[in-house]
């Protein structure tokens, strides 16, 4: 009969804890699914020929799908190339390289990757029970009516000593601890992505300040030309004032053109120093200890073929953040469910424990102790004053928020790719149209230049034709300078580099060929290491 009393005892044993272990696999988080995006099956500033001129390879599809739609799949962690070498310009990669290496700005989005990673892994270490070790007297008394002793008695004063190991555990119920590792986890990945949006945006900017640095190197040039022009012209006036065959007046008007373009031309150079000095932060540099050698800015010509607009949901590492943001704030609905329910907290000692000092390591002085005065209890919450209901609707809430923010970057980001392939388009016309300008503006200068020597016309439309020379010649060049600017704010807008594509001066691919791809995990830990 005890035998049958003890078998039922073990099957009881196994019941409960099967049930545990039931419990613990029951997790009251929400199924994470991403939310729907009104986005169009193509972008409507694309070019008409860019579906025949994509290579196969860009953008992740091929030259026969695009534009068509596809169901967009997370590829955030993708290697995004050296998307700057498709401009073929040594010192941009040279600068781009120098930038990654140092960058303060990239190096502190480095760190706060590994905190996430630590934050990860201390929510990880709930899932395994906790170990402690004690040594130590305890100076203790104990009442008469707990030793069963008459009043009259008093208490007694007894010294314990102990040796002991403790272990604490949190059973998994209800998918608690599971809930907040995977907020952990997402947020952990929300860190990454918002590294590679760092990233990104810091290769964009250093090709966004170099090219305007060119842009202002061309217009250093122009005002140099000009300052030489209006010298030899100021020279000829004088020389014509001599011979006396004009008046003061031209000449006073000729110096002041010669004294505005020296003026504006120090107006240049001071923008220029201010570029450089951005430049040099960006590298990781003091400004003292970084110039850069002055050169023209050359035409950008390569053109980026923008792919699918579902392409964009998987490219842009900032759509990316927003979309973890939502699976931790998913997490943490499922976080506050859980804390309506029972909480199963383990705990135990077992070790050494005696009156003496001298006896405390002896056999007959172990000791353990387990059970609910070590704190071993399964809670259940009955009233908090509404506590956990406004926790669960602060969860929820926080969910429907980044559910909003979520919509609101791809729609952000729909924008900034058509603004830019506009841009690009309208800017080939302008272009085209301000060249034209360029050469009629010369000819009509050159045309005064001509008759007012003959004495046909007067100093007056001289200074009206050289100052449209240079009108025309510096709108020139802030329009290449803005093309170039246009072409890596595309390149920005669709997330980077991709694929595995040659560059041409007709059709180009986001990116140039890459080497295999890298983790970025380990582009993290390269950066952090520097």
């Amino acid at each position: 009969m005890k035998r049958y009393e003890s078998l039922s005892g073990w099957g009881r044993a196994a019941a409960s804890g099967l049930l545990v272990a039931l419990l613990a696999a029951c997790s009251l988080e929400p199924t994470y699914k991403r939310p729907e995006v009104d986005a169009p099956a193509a972008f409507k500033e694309a070019p008409a020929a860019s579906a025949a001129a994509a290579p196969s390879g860009a953008s992740g599809v091929s030259a026969q799908d695009n534009g068509t739609w596809k169901q967009a799949q997370p590829a955030d962690d993708a290697h995004r190339g050296e998307w700057w070498t498709i401009f073929g310009d040594p010192q941009l990669n040279a600068l781009e390289e120098q930038a990654s290496a140092a960058n303060q700005d990239l190096k502190a989005a480095a760190a706060r990757v590994q905190q996430a990673r630590a934050v990860t892994q201390a929510a990880k270490s709930d899932w395994f029970p906790k170990l402690d070790a004690g040594f130590g007297p305890t100076r203790q008394r104990a009442s008469a009516a707990s030793q069963f002793q008459p009043d009259s008695a008093g208490g007694t004063n007894a010294t314990i000593w102990r040796a002991q190991t403790t272990a604490s555990y949190e059973a998994d119920l209800f998918g608690r601890v599971g809930s907040n590792v995977n907020a952990s986890r997402s947020d952990e990945q929300q860190s990454e992505a918002l590294f590679r949006s760092v990233q990104l945006s810091l290769q964009a900017d250093v090709a966004q300040n170099y090219f305007q640095l060119r842009e202002l190197d061309t217009d250093q040039d122009l005002y140099r030309r000009t300052v030489a022009l209006r010298e030899d012209t100021l020279k000829l006036v004088e020389r014509r004032f001599k011979e006396g065959d004009i008046g003061e007046l031209d000449v006073s008007r000729a110096r002041n053109e010669l004294a505005s373009a020296r003026a504006d031309a120090v107006g240049v150079a001071r923008q220029r120093a201010a570029s450089e000095h951005s430049l040099a932060i960006l590298l990781g540099k003091p400004p003292a200890d970084f110039s850069f050698a002055e050169a023209p800015l050359a035409p950008v010509t390569v053109r980026v073929p923008p792919g699918l607009p579902s392409d964009l949901l998987e490219r842009r590492p900032d759509i990316s953040a927003a979309e973890r943001a939502m699976q931790a704030a998913n997490a943490r609905v499922g976080l506050a469910k859980s804390a309506f329910f029972p909480k199963l907290d383990i705990t135990g000692a077992a070790g050494f424990e005696s009156a003496t000092l001298g006896d405390l390591f002896k056999w007959s002085s172990r000791a353990f102790i387990l059970g609910p005065i070590a704190g071993t209890a399964l809670t259940l919450p009955l009233f908090d004053g509404g506590r956990r209901k406004a926790n669960l609707a602060q969860a929820r809430s926080k969910y429907d928020e980044d559910v909003a923010q979520y919509r609101q970057q791809v729609l952000v980001a729909f924008r900034e790719v058509e603004d830019n392939l506009s841009d690009l388009r309208l800017l080939d016309d302008q272009m085209r149209e301000q060249n034209d300008a360029v050469q009629a503006s010369q000819r009509a200068a050159h045309l005064s230049r001509t008759q007012y020597t003959e004495g046909a016309v007067s100093y007056l439309d001289v200074i009206d034709g050289e100052r449209q020379v240079l009108t025309s010649q510096l709108q020139a060049s802030h329009l290449s300078g803005t093309q170039a600017v246009a072409t890596v704010n595309l390149i920005r807008a669709l997330g980077g580099g991709w694929g595995d594509v040659k560059a041409t001066d007709t059709a180009v691919g986001a990116v140039a060929p890459a080497s295999a791809p890298v983790a970025a995990a380990a582009t993290v830990q390269q950066v952090a290491k520097q």
